[in-house]
């Protein structure tokens, strides 16, 4: 196989040295594992793309007579549903506590932005008073500017009402304590130490630091995000081979623990690093430690993409799959060596957007060969199933079993499920609008599904039970009123997009005992599998013609200002405003329902390819006016004709319905290599 120079260099002179693995021998058994599974990959993908057009066919076919039965007789006639097998349970073995025992916030950050995965990996801990102070979180006075007291005093007021309520005290409010007061809580057990100036307490197996001064309270340390995503896929912008070194480089920065930014705020410069573990005193005057850092995931990309950093004897690319796996396997081997990150000797890869257990059967056999190759234990690269296509949902028991193993997460996701739910009934007729189809039965069924089967199957005590991400990191008052969900729907981690959020979500796992809701959750009935196979569709819409532009205006605005910034600038995964002018945290998976929606509606007439085209070119020039400060923007609405990324915008609406299970990344990809080809790069 052919290898990019600059790959190659990295690999045999930053990555390899340390690992007692040669270069001559890394690559042989490389080669030897990708030229063996590609073909196979490609033969998996070729499923994919048979089961689509028969599911076409068929809805085609059906669409004014669909019955649920017949529909779901004919899913399970071409495979696309496998008959479940007998009761198992999990046997993963080798887990860090943070994914197997406790509950609390997870942080996805892309990890080609060596600033944000430094700020998520140490978002372990963080300042109560600082989350609530700096956000909307606290309505009283200012944060802009000097210090407001009033607000202030919202603060600490809010931090003793949280204090009193998680970690009460026998004879007194926290609003009542003095630093040289004697505190005697409850729950002595709560009280697990004593830090330099501060009370080291414990609730639902997560850390508070309370810090006293000699006013009273002075701050309140959360224990945060637990684990956090380093993530190679759904919220990076990496094409080819520049792009996949400094993504593998920072990870490997993160498992020797060197990776270092220097960082300028305030008119200083300083270097961020990992920090330390943090140091206690416990009641016998015995020093010990807790991490300081959250355990760290990496999310390698799913079976569809291929890289030109690597092109195989045949002729084709690599799968970028089989070469994360490889790559990021023999960054963590450094990890392995000093048990920094996992203290239990394991790597945690989060395998997103797989299609049934066939698919993760695949990825657990390519998990076992690169162990081999690297002389890693069995079973030490664990894996994390994504949720997020329907063929993995209605069989996810399936899924689980020939993971069983070396499992340790399962997660839904709302948006890459919706996405593939529209691109697989994408024949069927209209679908509901977007804001409608949190309120489909399809979702309800499918998020307890998803808990269901991971309590039934022993998740619990092996690996995490996972929730979507809070995409509006400046609505944080929000965010504490509804994320209480997650918790409460027995999830045990959630996705957040800040350290900041990751603080204020903690709040909710110290008033929530998942264990308790996981212990009543099992004694439910599984959710039905006739709800999740529920399609959304409009059997009888109602739409004035001012619904339908204000749904074409709201879903092309959203792509177009992400799209502009993943094509033009390479930026995987940002804060795009709205068309309410509200900053949303986006990544390809909203992109993937904006296109697929409007690409459903113009196959069934509901608006015309022209009446499209005229709202994108209208939303761009919104778009424009909304980045108008960022002096590396090109704007779209100069020339239309010449903007590359309004021509990518326009080919995913347009190509939509031929685009691989509704998938964006092959137009983005493409487009981002034109870009770079021209030496537009910024």
């Amino acid at each position: 196989m052919h290898i990019d120079e600059n790959l190659k260099h990295f690999i045999d002179n930053e990555a390899l040295p340390g690992t007692g693995i040669d270069a001559a021998t890394f690559w042989a058994e490389f080669a030897t594992i990708a030229e063996g599974l590609a073909p196979r990959n490609r033969a998996l993908l070729k499923i994919r793309d048979t089961m689509q057009a028969k599911i076409d066919a068929w809805n085609m076919a059906h669409k004014q007579n669909f019955d649920a039965t017949e529909y779901q007789a004919f899913l399970k006639s071409i495979g696309y549903i496998v008959e479940e097998g007998e009761d198992f349970l999990v046997n993963t073995q080798n887990v860090d506590a943070e994914i197997a025992l406790m509950a609390g916030p997870q942080l996805v950050v892309p990890v080609n932005n060596a600033r944000f995965a430094l700020n998520a990996a140490n978002a372990r801990w963080g300042s109560l008073f600082d989350a609530l102070y700096g956000t909307d979180a606290i309505s009283v006075g200012s944060n802009v500017g000097t210090y407001d007291m009033a607000r202030g005093a919202a603060v600490i007021e809010w931090a003793c009402t949280f204090l009193d309520e998680v970690v009460p005290l026998r004879q007194m409010k926290w609003a009542d304590v003095k630093t040289k007061t004697y505190l005697n809580f409850v729950d002595d057990a709560q009280w697990v130490g004593n830090g330099d100036g501060s009370y080291l307490l414990v609730n639902n197996g997560l850390h508070i630091e309370v810090k006293l001064n000699a006013m009273g309270l002075a701050d309140v340390i959360l224990e945060s995000a637990l684990s956090t995503i380093m993530d190679c896929e759904d919220s990076v912008a990496a094409v080819d081979a520049e792009d996949k070194v400094l993504v593998y480089r920072n990870w490997l920065g993160l498992m020797k623990g060197d990776l270092a930014e220097e960082i300028a705020k305030n008119g200083k410069t300083f270097t961020r690093k990992l920090n330390a573990d943090r140091q206690y005193t416990d009641r016998n005057g015995m020093i010990f430690s807790l991490h300081g850092r959250a355990v760290m995931l990496i999310r390698n990309v799913g079976h569809l993409m291929t890289n030109p950093a690597i092109v195989l004897n045949d002729g084709h690319e690599i799968p970028e799959g089989i070469m994360d796996c490889m790559i990021t396997s023999l960054c963590a081997l450094h990890d392995l060596k000093r048990k920094a990150n996992s203290r239990t000797g394991s790597v945690y890869i989060v395998k997103p957007k797989m299609h049934g257990p066939e698919e993760v059967a695949f990825a657990v056999e390519l998990f076992s060969r690169v162990e081999l190759a690297l002389g890693m234990k069995p079973n030490t690269l664990k894996i994390g199933i994504m949720d997020e296509e329907r063929r993995t949902t209605v069989n996810l028991k399936e899924c689980i079993r020939v993971a069983k193993d070396r499992i340790v997460f399962i997660n839904t996701g709302f948006l890459d499920r919706t996405g593939d739910e529209i691109h697989t009934s994408m024949e069927l007729g209209p679908m509901v609008r977007k804001g409608d189809m949190k309120s489909a039965t399809w979702i309800a069924a499918y998020e307890n599904w998803n808990v269901d089967n991971g309590l039934k199957l022993g998740l619990p005590g092996h690996g995490q039970i996972g929730k979507g991400m809070w995409a509006m990191p400046d609505k944080m008052a929000d965010m504490l009123v509804q994320k209480i969900a997650h918790p409460r729907s027995g999830a045990n981690t959630a996705w957040v997009p800040s350290p900041t959020a990751a603080v204020l979500h903690a709040t909710h796992y110290h008033r929530v005992n998942v264990s308790d809701v996981q212990a009543q959750l099992k004694l439910r009935n599984r959710a039905k599998l006739d709800d999740i196979l529920s399609v959304p569709i409009a059997t009888r819409p109602n739409w004035t013609a001012a619904d339908i532009q204000a749904e074409l205006d709201n879903n092309a605005q959203g792509l177009l200002g992400y799209v502009v910034r993943w094509v033009e600038q390479g930026v995987g995964c940002s804060k795009v405003l709205d068309i309410d002018n509200v900053g949303l945290m986006e990544d390809r998976a909203t992109l993937r329902i904006s296109s697929q929606h409007m690409a459903n509606w113009i196959r069934h007439s509901v608006c015309t390819k022209h009446q499209v085209l005229e709202t994108l070119k209208r939303m761009a020039v919104v778009v424009d006016a909304q980045n108008a400060g960022d002096v590396l923007y090109k704007p779209m609405s100069a020339d239309f004709e010449k903007s590359l990324a309004f021509q990518a915008a326009c080919d995913l609406v347009f190509k939509g319905v031929d685009q691989p299970n509704g998938y964006t990344e092959p137009l983005l990809h493409s487009y981002r290599l034109r870009v770079k080809a021209m030496g537009q790069v910024h």
